[in-house]
């Protein structure tokens, strides 16, 4: 019992050892709920979704366990405490920057609405695919202060040259040859 209550109060143990990059609160557990939630309903849709006729849909409905299984597994590894080595996985993942795990969900949550385009497979796998959203916004950053907004956007101010998209813009000759 003990080992249950010390996983249970160390539900992310590595969140404490890692460094400030500016994300807000609600953006960090907005993201992660959205995440368990669309999972749940991942799971819970594909399960009434076995009972189908069709190939393409059976297909679907497992790829969307699947998911589901996996977003809950990194989201909440609390939930899978009993397989050993979700912790470990999911400490591993929670070490990768933001994008990565952007890219995964957003991945993911495409093939079972591409394979069975129905109510049951585009909910859920939309709050998983919006959890991939919210984490590519996590890893765009915080954005500049207004100062520097407002310097980049004057109509004085100089970019520099040695940029490719300037260099094309500022000289026609390239677009020629």
């Amino acid at each position: 019992m003990d080992k249950v209550i010390g996983l249970l109060s160390k539900a992310n143990p590595n969140q404490a050892n890692q460094p400030d990059d500016g994300t807000p609160w609600y953006l960090k557990y907005g993201a992660k709920a959205l995440g368990i939630i669309g999972a749940f309903f991942c799971v819970l849709f594909g399960l009434f979704g076995l009972l189908t006729l069709s190939m393409f849909c059976l297909i679907s409905t497992i790829i969307q366990i699947l998911v589901g299984l996996v977003v809950i597994a990194v989201e909440a590894p609390f939930c899978c405490m009993f397989i050993d080595h979700v912790q470990t996985i999911a400490t591993k993942i929670d070490e990768r920057p933001h994008w990565n795990r952007a890219a995964v969900y957003c991945i993911l949550a495409i093939f079972p609405v591409v394979l069975c385009p129905e109510l049951g497979s585009i909910f859920p796998c939309a709050l998983v695919f919006g959890c991939g959203v919210l984490y590519g916004m996590m890893a765009l950053g915080k954005k500049g202060t207004r100062e520097d907004m407002a310097a980049v956007a004057s109509p004085t101010s100089q970019m520099p040259t040695n940029d490719q998209h300037n260099i094309l813009i500022e000289d026609p000759d390239v677009w020629r040859s």
